[in-house]
């Protein structure tokens, strides 16, 4: 069954890279999200197929999905749902849990940093505890559940950061680029065919599966092989000394005196066990998605920047230096020996 499941996946990133061109880094962290059974973080400019990577991926495995525009008046009932009393009768009524845009197995959580920081928590608090609870009664989420959160980083006008704490909770932050020419001009034939089929064919346009508790449409093959490929996942060989790899390199972050003077001038606070657990699970789900029986050092290098540079606070010194994460984890990566 490992096989089929490699099999689906494969077409699945094929069907996402015709979807969604130029930004194979989205793609590959949504699937090693759902095979790590985590959730992702993206940073980037309007206009970079962040909604539309989310979008394709729902359409492709035929679940649900929610979008959630976050803004500054968003409440947690917005989010997660509420009690809304129905009048039965005369003799009274009774309350009617509502469910929120949570309960879906893909939420895309739009801007996340325009919401205040009680909207924020209620989400995070749902992607941890894969769980709700409203009136005193606890109800669980979907399964699988992948949250997908984008953040603009050039507006600071009526955005509430996220802080240190919270961003941990994301298993990966990818940051998006622009596209290439050549992909530019692919994502402008692929727009324009996508046009003409909607103006063909309204009805039949390739358009998101929305939300809705009434849902009962059939998953698709890859959800149906999910479990057997989270099992695959999780049985890969990982080697004791690619397990001290990963460890070193987050006590890196921790311990920058010792990797170098400049790491010890750069960092200011280093990365929690989040990131060493979140190294392990996202490694072996790289590996698995190349085909691999076994995790090697390329796997842990092929996921480090998204799984630690989120989980770094960087010093004023590097601030005003104008040193990013990335530029950080680059001197991590080449001041720690691999195996």
């Amino acid at each position: 069954m490992s096989q089929d499941a490699k099999a689906a996946f494969a077409q699945l990133r094929e069907r996402l890279g015709e979807a969604v061109i130029g930004q194979p880094a989205v793609i590959e962290a949504l699937l090693i999200a759902l095979l790590a059974d985590g959730h992702v973080l993206l940073e980037g400019l309007p206009g970079l197929a962040k909604t539309r990577a989310i979008k394709a991926l729902g359409r492709e495995l035929n679940a649900r999905l929610a979008r959630v525009q976050f803004t500054p008046d968003l409440l947690p009932s917005d989010l997660i749902g509420a009690e809304i009393y129905h009048q039965d009768g005369p003799e009274g009524g009774r309350f009617v849990f509502q469910p929120g845009p949570i309960f879906a197995p893909l939420v895309l959580a739009d801007e996340i940093n325009r919401a205040p920081a009680k909207v924020q928590s209620a989400l995070l608090e749902a992607m941890e505890e894969r769980q709700v609870t409203v009136a005193g009664q606890t109800r669980a989420l979907p399964k699988p559940f992948l949250v997908m959160a984008t953040q603009n980083p050039i507006e600071q006008e009526g955005t509430y950061p996220l802080p240190e704490a919270q961003t941990d909770r994301f298993l990966m932050k990818v940051v998006i680029g622009y596209a290439g020419r050549e992909a530019e001009l692919d994502i402008l034939r692929l727009v324009r065919r996508e046009e003409g089929a909607a103006l063909e064919s309204p009805s039949q346009a390739s358009k998101p599966k929305e939300a809705s508790p009434t849902d009962t449409a059939a998953p698709s093959e890859v959800l149906l092989g999910l479990g057997d490929a989270r099992r695959a996942v999780h049985a890969m060989h990982i080697a004791p000394a690619v397990e001290q790899y990963i460890v070193d390199l987050v006590q890196a972050t921790r311990e920058p005196e010792a990797a170098g003077e400049d790491l010890a001038r750069w960092i200011e606070v280093g990365a929690s066990p989040r990131g060493s657990i979140a190294l392990d699970r996202c490694a072996r789900a790289h590996a698995w998605l190349q085909g691999r029986d076994f995790v090697g050092p390329d796997n842990v290098r092929a996921v480090l920047h998204a799984c630690l540079r989120h989980r770094l606070m960087l010093s004023h010194e590097a601030l005003a230096a104008g040193i990013s994460a990335d530029q950080v984890i680059d001197r991590i990566e080449a001041l720690v020996a691999a195996p």
